[in-house]
């Protein structure tokens, strides 16, 4: 609580808020006893002093699991504390959990406390088999609250004490107690569970029943569509080994008036709508029909459920009641009698003749009186009615009237009272008749309901022998309406008590604190409600017995009753009178004041049932009616003992209290976040009233009455070592650095415990003010450090621009004076270059007009012998152009001829060979026919492929022909071009030598002109010739594109030809395997259905340890020397007793799978089933050995089988063993050993697994155990000690690792067994790492993450000195651990989004795994934060919309233990062994029954 000491300008405080309950902000101003605050929301409020509470600015971003460990225990704390999990979709937290006591060797709890909120989704990541198997046997605490970890204490502490245990589940209408219920009762059945007995256990049972019970004990109210409202007491019974043996359910306080009244808009119970939606014959049956023409179900408007189909749910419940052992007939009787409930609510009545009589009112309700007597099932009138004399007198008057709705209605509407002398019948006028209507609706109802509890519990069983149980309570809880009636009443008065025991539970945990930490408590007051239980029970002066009081005297009214109230408690402090009526009363519950209407309390108070009613209804003709209403005893009927539910249920509390007193209490309190029924939204003001009503704010006030504030001493260390820092640099122990620095301050009255400091209320806030007063002072000196840093900042950049800028005045003035002089400089040098222009200009024109007349003189000549050169060379063109053309002309003739004819002829034959092909793709079809048939096929294929084979060799060699043929006429042709062009350049030698010696005026003239006409012809010519050319060449391009299409055809047809070929081949080596594997089979099973015998002796063996059998003896070639015993293979049961005796050792396990790995390598290899395995096996003497088996079952082979190849002249390995036939002993023998080597392979994994498991556990608690020293150490050598320390676990499981891989490689294990083995070891590391990183808040820690990854590093190290060998891919195993860990430890986490988390950084881990880590992170060396809220919200979407596509939302992992080989894989990994130059052991030689191993000689 805030007090002037500690609360100062600047502090963070709660401040009270009407619309949120409590709101944060900041003090701005204090004036005296008021303080101004400045909110987060920007508001700015006033606030006094003492209603003001500190806020802790350094608790966790994501809260804390346990509210003790909060540093303000006060109501805006709890709140923020459960708004922040809640956002979170932590559901749970628990409060006083930590009070426990370690007795022997082992833990007792006394009680724990866990606080659920009903986040109105489904988590199903929360509640399946995976987190069962976490929380089971986990010591309390270590995980986070769950609702779990309360089930698996109150089982293990029954378990190991002996005593009975139950758990308390409270809640207002709606906050989910049915349903934690439910995955309490789940959990217990998962921890002792028992082998069904006839199809259902004792705990399905109990959950079958709750369908049953919710259809008849729940209905909808204001704040939940399935609020139970009856109380309910599960007591699961346990027998001494701990598994369920019985169970029984108690049931309190059903609300009977909600039969007859209903508010709008609640619905009655849901048994009566299910009904009215029953199937139509069932309807019919019972003549309903819409629930609105029923009276007891019209009163409200609400007839139908959102979301909820009342058909199915009849349909449903039936199937419950199957279930749960009721019959046919007894479900039909007890649908009748809701049926008859609903019928008799709609009897109405009207006055009758008489005075103050009254009959039923019309047709109607007299069709509804009728239906309710045959429904009922009523007898004739009863004897009590009448004399024998009335009855025959009635019946002669009134022979039709005799009716069953006759006798009902005289129940209904008339009293009889039986004297000695006469039988008096007295009429009831309509009021009276409605009453007595109602009062046999809720009879009935109620007896129908006690008659379904007693059924449940006569077919689950219950165990008389039983000595200790676990009881789960599922009651109501505090209720406070606008209007509060009788029912209210009770239910506040059963919280009532459950609170006094929960007050006092909560003082016993902390007495057992302080006495568990051995500080002084004695002063501690204790807050008891006792004063208003006292008004409530207290006889004879208490609330219920004046109620019974009234309840006797016939004239007594409801405000009779509430004078006789306000008479006698006018002085009661917990009692107030209202001012505005004159009936009602209010009592000062612990939860607050609740005023209840007094006009009921009479008539709901009665619990005797009218003689008349239960006449009539035992002389129902349906026995089960007529059970629900047995005879009373004589000695019962005559007294007339006063009977009330009030008293009832006192007594029925009073049982309940006994018994959880008798018992370790645990408690859940259920909390619904908003009225609204949807997630994501919480209420502040609904979740304090709650919060009070549940007694929580009750536990933190008797709590802040000690010492509410406890810190472990290195927290208290790391928190306000600060307030003397000469303590840190002191060696002081934690609890005298603690107690100085208590001293120091001057705080009085706080507590050094063994291991936490115990400091009263607002001494933490003092502490945070002392803290915060230090803080500020540094701050102070920082900011002026940093200040006089900036003033020097400032004067150091002036003085440096002042000088910048006289230097650049100074430089300005001196480039204007040198732009002066630049300038004259220029003008001179433009003048001179102006002059040298114009006298250049001048010369160029005199220069240029000689040139041009020395250009056109020349010109003009070299015109003329241009002219003449130019005429002569195109005469010698033309000629050359004319010889061409019909050379060109003769060859492209020839061309075109022979390409038409190879091409005719080629598409001739491609024809051919296309028939062909399509016929033998048709006949391939025939391979799909039956196996019989399909040899002769293989042949006709195989002689059609032949027959291809020729005509595709033909076909090559037509075209090699056709090709050389065309490429000599190529030739051809190039030879006559060649000559051509020869003759073409003599032709112009001659040519030029003729225009040398001609005379050159005469000849230019006539050349001229008879060259000109030449050129016109020979023009014309070229062109057609040029035209022919094209043609030519377009049927050449089109001829030559068949060719090719001919040839990538038949191409594609021996590619199909070759694809033919291989398919067969396929299918014969299919064939075969088939053939083969069938054999393998029939003899395999006809083994299996003979039993091997063994007649001789057995024969020894060598055995030896250090090698396998068969390396040993092949290279050792003797005896084992070390002394041991030969080991017998004979018997395969031989070796299960070996296994048996040397199940934890792990060298003879190794040497086992050693040998048996490698003898059934040799027999995978070797063995092969005989064709006539089939038939049955003869028995015949010989040796029972393995080897003296084998030699048996080869009895066909050669007595030479050559290990080694010897006509390749190749040694070779293992594969080179022929492979024998062999009978059923050998397969028998096989089968065994493969049995043998994945059980012994089991065994060693298990056996690493058990040695590493406690070292793995010390992993994972060491940074919790040695926080504390590294803490205290942090500026001495004695951290890097601790941190040697914290590595040692590591070191010790590498260390067992490398011991293991030394053992399996002593014994020859194969590497590829020794791969699988560290891969599933490996593999186990990472499930238990990472499992529990999710479930431990303080393992998702910054430190803890540095801790981790110097312990993977160790294991990377390991695996990079054992190699890849026999590694393998071990280390990709831990790809889980490893990415959660490089989050923990990466930097800036608040800058990453979420795809580069969910795809750069952890790849292989879910959105659920993320989303845990990322709000269980903690940096408790830095102080950073987690992840931005951006991303949390984007994974919370996420997860939301998996969910919703009804995905597994499991973020466990699960460990592999199947066996990851088969005798396929090991036997393909195994290397081969040249064993063709070792010699034999002697006794391998001498034995003739090995004589199939020893090589040929010559």
């Amino acid at each position: 609580m805030g007090t002037p000491v500690n609360i100062i300008v600047g502090s963070y405080v709660w401040a009270e808020n009407p619309d949120q309950a409590w709101i944060d902000g900041e003090v701005v101003k204090i004036n005296g006893q008021e303080v101004e605050i400045q909110t987060s929301d920007g508001k700015k409020i006033t606030a006094k002093l003492s209603s003001i509470y500190p806020k802790d600015m350094e608790a966790p971003a994501a809260g804390v699991d346990d509210m003790t460990k909060l540093s303000y225990l006060h109501e805006p704390g709890v709140l923020q504390n459960l708004k922040t999990r809640y956002e979170l979709n932590e559901i749970y937290v628990s409060f006083l959990n930590s009070s426990h006591n370690c007795k022997k060797d082992y833990v007792t709890y006394t009680g724990n406390i866990l606080i659920a909120i009903n986040p109105f989704q489904r988590l199903p990541q929360l509640y399946d088999a995976q987190m069962m198997q976490q929380y089971k046997g986990a010591p309390f605490g270590e995980l986070s609250p769950h609702v779990f970890a309360i089930a698996d204490v109150s089982y293990r502490a029954m378990i190991k004490e002996g005593k009975s245990n139950s758990i308390l589940v409270s809640g207002e209408s709606g906050a989910g107690k049915t349903e934690t219920t439910k995955m309490l009762m789940q959990y217990l059945a998962f921890l002792g569970g028992r082998v069904a007995t006839e199809g259902r256990t004792v705990e399905q049972q109990v959950l079958e029943s709750n369908p049953v019970l919710e259809a008849f004990g729940n209905a909808k109210t204001v704040r939940n569509n399935n609020s139970s409202r009856f109380g309910k007491f599960v007591e699961i019974q346990f027998d001494k080994k701990g598994r369920i043996s019985g169970a029984a359910i108690r049931t309190y306080l059903l609300e009977r008036s909600r039969v007859c009244q209903v508010n709008d808009p609640e619905r009655n119970y849901h048994c009566f709508y299910l009904l009215c939606n029953a199937p139509q014959e069932e309807v019919e049956k019972y003549k309903l029909g819409n629930p609105k023409t029923f009276h007891y179900l019209n009163q409200s408007k609400c007839y139908e459920l959102v979301g909820v189909s009342d058909a199915k749910e009849y349909l449903a419940t039936r199937r419950a009641m199957d279930v749960v052992g009721i019959s046919a007939k007894d479900q039909e009787a007890i649908f009748r009698v809701v049926a008859a409930i609903l019928h008799l609510g709609n009897i109405q009545f009207s006055k009758g003749k008489e005075a103050d009589s009254s009959v039923p009112k019309d047709d109607q309700a007299k069709f509804h009186l009728k239906t309710t007597a045959e429904l009922f099932m009523y007898d004739f009138y009863p004897k009590s009615y009448y004399t024998t004399i009335q009855i025959q007198e009635k019946y002669k008057t009134e022979p039709g009237g005799w009716t069953y709705c006759k006798a009902l209605e005289d129940a209904l509407c008339k009293r009889v009272m039986i004297t000695p002398e006469e039988v008096i019948k007295r009429s009831l006028d309509p009021v009276s008749a409605v009453i007595s209507r109602d009062g046999l609706a809720k009879t009935v109802y109620s007896r129908l309901f006690d008659w379904l509890v007693d059924k449940i519990n006569n077919s689950i069983g219950q165990d008389p022998n039983s000595k200790s149980l676990i009881g789960v309570l599922d009651i109501y809880g505090f209720e406070s309406f606008k209007s509060n009636s009788f029912e209210q009443f009770c239910i506040n008065f059963t919280n009532e008590k459950l609170q006094q025991h929960f007050n006092q539970h909560v003082f016993k945990m902390e007495q057992e604190e302080y006495t568990k930490e051995q500080i002084d408590w004695s002063y501690i007051e204790f807050v008891d409600n006792q004063d208003v239980l006292d008004l409530i029970e207290k006889k004879p002066g208490g609330i219920v017995a004046l109620l019974d009081e009234a309840c006797m005297f016939p004239k007594s009214t409801h405000e009779t009753f509430s004078n006789k109230l306000y008479q006698t408690f006018k002085t009661h402090k917990r009692f107030i009178k209202p001012k505005l009526s004159r009936t009602d009363f209010t009592v000062a519950h612990y939860a607050g004041e609740v005023q209840y209407q007094s006009e009921q309390f009479l008539d709901k108070n009665k619990d005797y049932v009218v003689p008349e009613h239960q006449d009539l209804l035992n002389s129902s003709k349906c026995s089960f009616v007529a059970g629900l209403f047995p005879p009373l005893p004589e000695e019962s009927s005559k007294s007339s003992k006063f009977s009330s539910i009030g008293s009832r249920f006192k007594l029925q509390l009073q049982q309940l209290m006994e018994t959880l007193n008798s018992t370790e209490p645990h408690y859940v309190r259920c909390v619904k976040p908003n009225n609204l029924l949807k997630p994501a939204i919480f209420e502040n003001i609904n979740i304090m009233q709650q919060l009070r009503c549940g007694g929580v704010l009750e536990a933190i006030r008797i709590s802040c009455a000690g010492y509410p504030t406890r810190r472990p001493f290195f927290e208290f260390i790391n928190r306000f070592g600060l307030l003397a820092p000469e303590v840190l640099e002191g060696s002081y122990d934690e609890k005298v650095a603690c107690a100085k620095i208590m001293e120091k301050k001057g705080l009085k009255g706080f507590q050094i415990g063994k291991t936490k400091v115990f400091l009263r209320a607002g001494q933490m806030a003092e502490l945070d003010a002392r803290r915060a007063e230090v803080l500020n002072n540094a701050a102070k000196i920082i900011q002026g450090r940093v200040r006089t840093h900036y003033a020097r900042q400032r004067f150091l950049a002036l003085r440096k621009g002042t000088i910048l800028l006289q230097s650049l005045c100074r430089g300005r003035l001196a480039c204007k004076q040198y732009e002066q002089l630049r300038r004259q400089a220029a003008a001179v040098k433009i003048q001179k270059h102006i002059r040298r222009y114009e006298a250049r200009q001048k010369y160029n024109k005199l220069h240029l007009s000689a040139l041009v007349l020395q250009t056109g003189a020349r010109s003009v000549a070299a015109r003329k012998e241009f002219r003449f050169r130019k005429q002569t060379k195109a005469a010698i063109k033309i000629q050359a152009r004319w010889r061409c053309h019909k050379a060109s002309s003769y060859y492209k003739r020839l061309k075109r001829g022979s390409i038409v004819a190879q091409t005719r002829w080629r598409g001739r034959i491609a024809k051919k060979e296309l028939r062909k092909l399509k016929m033998a793709s048709r006949e391939t079809g025939a391979l799909k026919e039956a196996k019989d048939k399909l040899e002769k096929k293989v042949e006709e294929l195989t002689w059609r492929i032949q027959l291809e084979k020729r005509l595709r060799t033909d076909l090559e060699e037509a075209k090699a022909q056709e090709a050389t043929k065309f490429q000599n006429q190529i030739q051809e042709l190039q030879n006559k071009i060649e000559e051509t062009n020869t003759e073409l350049v003599k032709e112009r030698e001659n040519v030029k030598k003729v225009v040398e010696e001609a005379p050159p005026v005469v000849q230019e003239t006539q050349v001229v002109v008879e060259d000109t006409q030449k050129i016109e012809s020979l023009t014309s010519e070229v062109e057609s010739l040029t035209a022919s050319l094209e043609s030519e060449k377009q049927r050449a391009c089109e001829f030559e594109g068949k060719y090719n299409e001919a040839q990538q055809h038949s191409e594609e047809k021996g590619k199909k030809l070759e694809e033919m070929e291989k398919k067969v081949r396929l299918l014969q080596e299919s064939l075969t395997r088939q053939e083969e594997k069938i054999t393998n089979l029939e003899s395999e099973n006809q083994v299996l259905r003979q039993q091997a015998v063994s007649i001789a002796p057995p024969n020894k063996f060598l055995s030896g340890r250090s090698r396998s059998v068969i390396q040993r003896a092949v290279e050792a070639g003797h005896l084992p020397a070390d002394g041991r015993a030969p080991m017998e293979l004979s018997s395969p049961s031989m070796i299960q007793r070996e296994l048996a005796e040397t199940q934890d050792n792990n060298d003879i396990l190794a040497y086992w799978l050693s040998n048996a790995s490698t003898l059934l390598l040799l027999l995978q290899r070797t063995l092969k089933a005989s064709g006539a395995a089939g038939m049955a096996p003869q028995r015949r003497r010989s040796s029972a050995t393995l080897f003296g088996r084998m030699t048996q079952s080869f009895r066909g082979s050669p007595q030479g089988v050559n290990l080694a190849s010897i006509n390749g002249g190749v040694s070779g390995g293992v594969d080179t063993l022929r492979q024998v036939e062999a009978k059923y002993p050998a397969l028998l023998f096989k089968q065994q050993l493969t049995a043998y080597v994945e059980k012994i392979y089991g065994m060693i994994r298990d056996n690493l697994k058990k040695e590493i498991s406690p070292l793995l556990g010390l992993c994972i608690q060491a940074p919790r155990t040695s926080r504390a020293s590294l803490v205290k150490g942090a500026r001495s050598v004695a951290n890097t000690a601790a941190q040697q320390a914290l590595i040692a676990h590591w070191q010790g499981i590498v260390k067992s690792l490398g011991n293991f891989l030394n053992t399996l490689k002593e014994n020859h294990v194969p590497p590829f067994l020794v791969r699988k083995i560290f891969t599933q070891i490996f593999s186990f590391i990472n499930v238990q790492l990472f499992n529990s990183l999710l479930l431990r808040r303080e393992c998702c820690s910054f430190s803890n993450g540095e801790y981790v990854k110097a312990g993977l590093a160790e294991l990377e190290h390991w695996c990079y000195k054992a190699t890849d060998e026999y590694a393998g891919s071990a280390w990709d195993e831990l790809k889980h651990i490893r990415q959660a860990i490089g989050f923990l430890v990466i930097h800036q986490k608040p800058k990453k989004t979420l795809d580069e988390i969910s795809h750069d950084l952890c790849p292989v881990l879910s959105i659920q795994q993320l989303y845990r880590i990322s709000t269980m992170y903690w940096d408790d060396k830095y102080g950073t934060h987690s992840v931005s809220s951006d991303v949390i919200s984007n994974m919370r979407v996420l997860m939301t919309e998996d969910s919703n596509n009804a995905v597994s939302n499991s973020f466990l992992l699960d460990d592999d233990s199947s066996i990851p080989f088969s005798v396929d894989d090991l036997s393909k990994s195994m290397e081969q062994i040249d064993i063709a130059d070792i010699e034999p052991p002697p006794l391998i030689k001498e034995n003739s029954g090995f004589s199939f191993l020893l090589p040929i000689t010559d």
